[in-house]
């Protein structure tokens, strides 16, 4: 017997807030390093993580600077926007009518 396909329309993304998403997201999580960093917590949080996957802790985390954090956070911030227009304009050009 015939089975009836259904296909679904796919909705175009708007880059411009796909951007602001994946930046804000990158920029958040790179702000919280940078506070974690700050804490003193960082080298304890990186060495459990590495032994979750069985790694031998191989990385020291330096002394916290407050220039070096600002732009950790500005630029993961800007790739991240540019990563999510790029990825809105290829949804968009991939689903094109």
């Amino acid at each position: 017997m015939y089975k009836q396909r259904y296909t679904l329309p796919m909705n175009r993304v708007n880059p411009n807030k796909t951007g602001m998403a994946l930046g804000a997201f990158a920029g958040l999580a790179h702000l919280l390093w940078s506070v974690v960093v700050a804490m003193g917590l960082a080298q304890v949080w990186i060495d459990w993580v590495l032994e979750l996957h069985m790694i031998e802790p191989f990385y020291f985390v330096g002394e916290f600077s407050l220039g070096t954090a600002a732009t950790l956070v500005v630029v993961t911030t800007i790739v991240g926007y540019v990563v999510g227009w790029v990825l809105g304009n290829l949804w968009n050009w991939a689903h094109r009518n």
